[in-house]
């Protein structure tokens, strides 16, 4: 139950993973579960059966909870009977293995998890091959993030740097930066996504920080026809991702 806040987190090096999809998702990843907590009575649908065998298998322990106990360390009010304590993986930049040409998101700023789960769970689908983490609000194996993500953040190379540090490593690399600004100048399907590029966000409240100004590529904007004047960050992202598979599948 401490493991819900994060001093005991970082404390620890531990996390939680709520749910049977989210921890096979992790399992498929490579994540290192210390045990796993179950109510049977929940376990009923294929996949959970599925990740029960998986858990023998990689001799992972499992304790076997009542309704109550098991309503206590649950997230909220989801309840699919899987509640699993796995190591915090720690990546930086210099443990990102890219292939020639790739395709990078860099959050900066974004505070809210279900935000950054939900970017991170888009990039999964449009095959992004890094996401980059910079001047990080919340720690990226945070419960919710997980949880928002579907457990793609285990799967997805994912890391957290400073804005200077992110910037200076993808100028090292030849990498392009395409920015996505309220007030960009570039219409974002009229930018070209090709080579090796990488796709900068920044939140919904204050956008990008002034170190990306008008840098590299593009600056770029989704249009927007009603009386809001910005989209919500995840939404925003999986726009991009998807017109930048569209571009580097054609």
């Amino acid at each position: 139950m401490r493991l819900r806040g994060r001093r005991e987190r970082d404390k620890t090096g531990l996390t939680l993973i709520d749910g049977v999809r989210e921890t096979l998702r992790a399992l498929q990843g490579g994540a290192i579960l210390h045990e796993v907590f179950v109510e049977s009575d929940l376990l009923v649908e294929p996949e959970a059966k599925a990740l029960l065998e998986r858990l023998r298998e990689e001799s992972v322990p499992v304790l076997e909870l009542g309704r109550d106990a098991f309503e206590k360390l649950a997230y909220g009010d989801r309840l699919d009977g899987v509640i699993a304590v796995a190591e915090t993986p720690l990546r930086t930049l210099a443990d990102l293995v890219l292939p020639p040409e790739p395709l990078i998101a860099v959050i900066e700023g974004v505070e809210k998890p279900g935000n950054l789960g939900a970017v991170l769970r888009t990039a999964d689908g449009a095959g992004v091959n890094a996401v980059i983490v910079a001047e990080s609000a919340t720690d990226l194996f945070n419960p919710n993030i997980i949880r928002a993500s579907l457990g793609t953040v285990f799967a997805v190379p994912v890391c957290v740097a400073s804005t200077g540090d992110v910037l200076t490593w993808l100028r090292e690399r030849g990498i392009a930066i395409i920015a996505a600004r309220v007030d960009g100048s570039v219409d974002y399907a009229a930018a070209d996504y090709r080579g090796a590029v990488a796709i900068a966000l920044g939140s919904e409240a204050r956008g990008l920080s002034d170190a990306w100004g008008e840098l590299g590529r593009a600056s770029v904007h989704v249009p927007m026809l009603g009386v809001a004047d910005s989209l919500n960050v995840s939404v925003t992202a999986a726009v991009l991702f998807y017109e930048a598979l569209r571009q580097r599948r054609g």
